[in-house]
């Protein structure tokens, strides 16, 4: 527990951290007024629509979310902190384990008050939808933070994480979509049921276990690079 409660200080005394929950919260917020009203929509071949029918749109903020554990996890091999953390803990998984444990309360601490209050502006959902909303939140969050002992940056893992749903995925939809469905972004929206097109549609569980498979995978590369890489 002491290091776990180790790690949880780092992250918490970070300010980019709390930046990234209020920007995501404020951006949240936004959306789901806008989608409220129905002061902003989107032309599309079969006329306008509301903003919240877009789920890339609607999701976009965990993409700024997903710094609150990017941030702290790379910024370690920026500044060269991860060396003194392998220094004071020989055991290696031990290590890995406690990062992992505070990276995932971190995450369900912020994601809470991230999304909560614009979902109860927009209304209509039941409980089970927000559930899976802080799912998602919880996965790519974890996706992100592996990615970024992988890539030993910040950097990357923000910057791929946001362009595949933005760049790629668009461009490859209508000529790949059987490969884009497969796509973290892709999974997430066909689990809250926002699939952007019917090409790239899964059910929410296939959603679900394929989400966990990519937050598995990366999770599972991190530990191996933590305890021998980085060792």
């Amino acid at each position: 527990m002491n290091l776990v409660r180790a790690e949880l200080t780092k992250i918490r005394t970070l300010p980019a951290a709390w930046l990234a929950v209020s920007i995501a919260l404020v951006a949240n917020t936004v959306l789901a007024v806008l989608a409220r009203t129905d002061a902003v929509r989107i032309a599309g071949a079969d006329g306008s629509m509301p903003i919240d029918r877009l789920g890339t749109l609607m999701l976009a903020p965990v993409y700024v979310f997903i710094a609150v554990v990017v941030y702290p996890t790379g910024g370690e091999y920026r500044a060269g902190q991860i060396r003194v953390s392998l220094t004071a803990v020989p055991d290696r998984r031990r290590l890995a384990t406690s990062k992992l444990a505070a990276v995932t309360l971190v995450i369900l601490a912020t994601a809470i008050p991230a999304v909560v209050p614009s979902f109860l502006i927009r209304h209509g959902g039941t409980v089970v939808d927000l559930l899976l909303l802080i799912t998602v939140y919880l996965l790519l969050g974890l996706i992100g933070s592996g990615f970024a002992v992988l890539a030993r940056s910040l950097v990357t893992p923000l910057a791929v994480l946001f362009i595949l749903p933005v760049m790629v995925s668009p461009l490859l939809r209508s000529a790949l979509p059987a490969v884009v469905k497969w796509l973290p972004n892709e999974a997430a929206l066909s689990l809250l049921g926002t699939p952007t097109d019917p090409g790239t549609d899964l059910t929410r569980g296939v959603g679900l276990v394929v989400l966990l498979g990519w937050t598995l995978a990366f999770l599972g590369a991190a530990g191996v690079l933590l305890t021998t890489r980085d060792a």
